[in-house]
C-alpha cells in the first residue's frame, strides 16, 4: 500500500537544494585524512566521531593489518562513526567502520584487533563484492528494523540495491572465513585471538538485554551460531602455537583509551523524553503522536505509527526561500493537486502542503494514487525543516490530526535543562582491594538497575571480584 513512499523518501533528502550539514547535528569534524576517504553516505546516516586519538589509532592498527592480510590492495580505509549501535561493517570499497558504541564495550587491544581483523577478512574474501555491486549506502536509506510493519518497512526496499549496516548479511560460511581471518590477521600483528571468542559472549548478552532491537547490531548483521564461541577459540589455539610467543591483549592501554568516548544516545544530536523530540543545539523541539516510535540519525528524525500506517519524517530542507523550498517537495513527492497553504507555526514561516502521491502500485501494477500526504515546510532564521506525513489515502482522515498537531507544535527550545543536556560518557576508574564490580559500580555512583548493564560493558559478572588496582569501566556526564 505504501511501497511508493520509499521513492519519495529516498528522494526526499536533497530537496533541491538540501544542506550539507545533516539534520541532528549544527557541525560535524572533518573526514580523516589518512587512508581512502568514508563513504559520504554512510557519514550522513550515521556521522563522524570527532575523536583525532581513537581515529589515530584505528587507521594505525587498520593499517598494519591490511599490509599483512591477504589482499592489501583491497584494504583502502578506516572509520569511527558517530552512532551509539554496537556493530562494526565493511563496505565493498574496502572501508571499514566501527561504531563507538561497539569500541565502549571492547576491553582490550586485542578484542578490537580480532574484530578489525574479522571486518577486514570480509573485504580480503570479498564476501561483500560476491552480494553487491555497489559500495555506496542510498541517501535517506531508513534503517527502521523492527520499527515498521512490512508494508511501510518497504522504505527501506530501494536501498537493499546497496550496501547499508543492516542491509547486507553473510551467511554462515562467509562469517566462518571471516572468523579465520580474523584470527589469522589479529595473531599476525601480535594479539591474542582467543579474545575474539571472548568478545562474542558480550555481544550475546547485550542482545539479551536489550530484547529486539530496533536497529542492526553486530549479530543481527553478522549471524552467530552456536558453535562459534568454541571454533574460534580452538583456532586461537593453533595461531598461538604458530606464533611461537606470547600474544598481546593490552587491557589497560585500551581502557585508557576509550576514557571519555560518548556512551550511548547523544542527546546533543536530538532526543526523545515524554513523546517530545528536543534538539539542544538547534534549539527546536515537538511532539511526536501517542505511541508512536521513532529513530534518530544525523540525517533524518523518524516516527511510525506501530503498526506501520503512516509515518512522519524530519528532514533539513536547505536554506532557499521558503515557496521555492514547497514547490521543491512537491515535486520530489510527485503530489497530484498539490495544495501549499501559507501559515504560521509559533512564529516561525511555514507552508503546509497536502497532496496524493501518484505512481504505480506495486501489487496490481496499475496507476494510481498511491499515498496521500500532509507535509511542513517551517523556516528557521536561514535554515528549513520538512516535516513529512505520509500514509494511503483510506488512512488519511486518521492520521492527518496527528501529522498537523506535531507540525504546530514545533517551537523554540528554551528549558535550560533541555538545551544542556549532555552524553554520559566512559569513565575509567580504578578498583579497590576486595570489591566486587556490583560494590565498586556503587562506590561510583550507578544505581542498582544499572549493574548488569554496566556488567556486560566490562564484560565481567556484577559478582566478580576486582584486584586492588585493576582498571573498570563506569559511564556518567
Amino acid at each position: 500500500m505504501l511501497s511508493s513512499l520509499a521513492t519519495a523518501l529516498m528522494a526526499l533528502l536533497p530537496l533541491g537544494s538540501a544542506p550539507t550539514a545533516p539534520v541532528s547535528s549544527a557541525a560535524r569534524p572533518a573526514a580523516p585524512v589518512q587512508g581512502a576517504q568514508p563513504d559520504p553516505a554512510v557519514i550522513a546516516q550515521f556521522g563522524l566521531l570527532d575523536n583525532a586519538k581513537l581515529q589515530s589509532y584505528i587507521d594505525q592498527k587498520g593499517m598494519q593489518m591490511g599490509r599483512v592480510s591477504d589482499r592489501p590492495a583491497d584494504v583502502k580505509g578506516f572509520t569511527v562513526v558517530d552512532s551509539p549501535i554496537i556493530n562494526a561493517f565493511a563496505t565493498p570499497d574496502g572501508h571499514v567502520y566501527f561504531t563507538r558504541g561497539i569500541l565502549a564495550h571492547f576491553n582490550n587491544e586485542a578484542q578490537f584487533s580480532g574484530v578489525l581483523g574479522h571486518e577486514i577478512g570480509h573485504i580480503t574474501a570479498r564476501h561483500s563484492q560476491k552480494q553487491q555491486t555497489r559500495s555506496t549506502i542510498a541517501n535517506g536509506a531508513l534503517i527502521l528494523g523492527s520499527i515498521l510493519s512490512k508494508r511501510v518497512a518497504s522504505i527501506a526496499e530501494p536501498a537493499s540495491q546497496v550496501v547499508g549496516l543492516g542491509l547486507l548479511k553473510y551467511g554462515r560460511d562467509a562469517e566462518n572465513e571471516s572468523d579465520q581471518l580474523g584470527v589469522k590477521y589479529s595473531s599476525k600483528i601480535g594479539y591474542d585471538p582467543a579474545s575474539m571468542a571472548d568478545f562474542f559472549l558480550t555481544l550475546q548478552r547485550t542482545e539479551q538485554q536489550s530484547g529486539a532491537a530496533g536497529v542492526p547490531t553486530f549479530l543481527s548483521t553478522h549471524p552467530n551460531s552456536a558453535d562459534r564461541y568454541q571454533r574460534v577459540k580452538k583456532l586461537a589455539v593453533t595461531a598461538e602455537q604458530q606464533a611461537g610467543r606470547q600474544l598481546a591483549v593490552n587491557r589497560d592501554q585500551y581502557l585508557r583509551l576509550i576514557d571519555g568516548l560518548a556512551y550511548g544516545d547523544n542527546p546533543r544530536e536530538g532526543f526523545v523524553e515524554n513523546s517530545v523530540f528536543y534538539h539542544p543545539d538547534l534549539k527546536f523541539q515537538f511532539p511526536i503522536p501517542s505511541g508512536w516510535q521513532s529513530q534518530n540519525s544525523p540525517s533524518q528524525f523518524q516516527m511510525a505509527e506501530p503498526n506501520g500506517k503512516a509515518v512522519i519524517v524530519l528532514l533539513p530542507a536547505g536554506n532557499k526561500a521558503l515557496d521555492e523550498t514547497a514547490q521543491a517537495l512537491a515535486q520530489q513527492l510527485k503530489l497530484q493537486n498539490a495544495q501549499a497553504q501559507k501559515t504560521t507555526i509559533n512564529g516561525f514561516p511555514a507552508v503546509a502542503i497536502q497532496g496524493d502521491q501518484v505512481g504505480q502500485d506495486q501489487q496490481t501494477g496499475q496507476q494510481g494514487i498511491t499515498a496521500r500526504t500532509l507535509s511542513y515546510i517551517i523556516q528557521d532564521g536561514q535554515s528549513l525543516y520538512a516535516l513529512v506525513g505520509l500514509t494511503s489515502p483510506s488512512a488519511f482522515q486518521t492520521y492527518a490530526p496527528q501529522f498537523q498537531r506535531t507540525a504546530q507544535g514545533f517551537q523554540r527550545l528554551t528549558a535550560a535543562d533541555k538545551l544542556n543536556r549532555q552524553p554520559e560518557r566512559v569513565r575509567i576508574k580504578t578498583a579497590k582491594a576486595g570489591q566486587t564490580l556490583s560494590q565498586a559500580l556503587a562506590a561510583n555512583g550507578i544505581a542498582s538497575k544499572r549493574h548488569e548493564e554496566l556488567a556486560i560493558l566490562n564484560g565481567m559478572k556484577t559478582t566478580d571480584k576486582l584486584a586492588a588496582g585493576q582498571l573498570f569501566k563506569v559511564v556518567g556526564k
